[in-house]
């Protein structure tokens, strides 16, 4: 299917004065025809507007996926509603690389928890035995 507006260098919102004015100043006869039939009939216009809105997200996903036509349709009606390819990030892709992130943090500091936490109970219970120690010679010493 044709993309009448791009073809026609028109807005899907073009006024019905702009649109007879491009199909009238259309060279190519076959592209006015059906321009002539599908663009200047209200019905005809609707249904067109619908499936053209539909295709356009179409070709929206299909570069969000970065799926685009081989070369040698680049130049063809049915390249009309295809984009370049969208190569930035996906939501998707941001997301797992948070949570690999996490997950290796997460991993890490379990890795290096069973060491550090025996150096704190020892730190701990040497701590508590040197102020017992200290309050047992104090208490001794003072009686």
């Amino acid at each position: 299917m044709r993309d009448l507006y791009q073809r026609l260098s028109l807005s899907s919102k073009a006024s019905e004065q702009e649109i007879q004015h491009a199909v009238t100043g259309c060279q190519n006869s076959a592209l006015r025809q059906d321009a002539e039939t599908v663009l200047t009939v209200n019905v005809h216009r609707d249904t067109y507007d619908t499936l053209h809105h539909t295709l356009s997200d179409i070709g929206c996903l299909r570069a969000r996926l970065g799926l685009t036509h081989g070369a040698h349709w680049q130049g063809d009606v049915a390249n009309d509603f295809s984009m370049p390819p969208d190569n930035a990030i996906s939501r998707h892709d941001e997301l797992v690389d948070r949570v690999s992130s996490a997950v290796s943090l997460y991993n890490r500091w379990r890795r290096w928890r069973g060491p550090w936490l025996l150096i704190a109970m020892f730190a701990t219970g040497a701590g508590i035995g040197i102020v017992i120690g200290f309050a047992l010679r104090l208490g001794l010493a003072a009686g």
